[in-house]
């Protein structure tokens, strides 16, 4: 894409993106329902928060009980909307929307998609919470819903 401002012209590479879902799952124990996966990107696993894209059609509240059951196999019955965040507006359109879900429980076997290979992992919410604080879950997506799940819980 060509862009022309102020006497100036670049070309850019911009990727228009579905919309995107993170969940923040807790259980009535307040553990965090997590997935682990490899990435190819940095050709390594991440703990993540189950997550995923917004099929046309849905919303992302609708993607938010979805991905989790499909990943997790955890439903919850409280939802609450934490607020979206520009995936990367460097080079993407779309924005990732944070969800919590609470009262998570085991509901199903997981039910991944041909390419997934997910582990679910459960853990102290104030755990993940630390792991975040020490760089070792650094996935940027996961770091900005953490953020705006402790802006909303203050």
């Amino acid at each position: 894409m060509k862009i022309e401002s102020e006497d100036h012209s670049a070309d850019f590479s911009i990727l228009k993106a579905p919309d995107w879902i993170n969940v923040i799952p807790l259980t009535p124990e307040n553990e965090i329902v997590l997935v682990e996966q490899y990435r190819y990107g940095i050709e390594q696993p991440t703990l993540e928060l189950p997550g995923g894209m917004v099929d046309p059609g849905e919303s992302p509240l609708e993607t938010s009980k979805r991905e989790l059951l499909e990943e997790t196999g955890y439903a919850g019955d409280e939802y609450i909307d934490l607020g979206r965040v520009s995936s990367n507006p460097a080079v993407f359109t779309n924005y990732t929307y944070t969800y919590l879900i609470k009262n998570c429980k085991k509901v199903q076997e997981q039910q991944l998609d041909g390419n997934e290979r997910i582990n679910v992992h459960l853990m102290p919410l104030n755990d993940f919470l630390e792991l975040v604080n020490r760089g070792e879950v650094h996935h940027s997506l996961v770091v900005a819903a953490v953020a705006k799940f402790l802006l909303w819980r203050r």
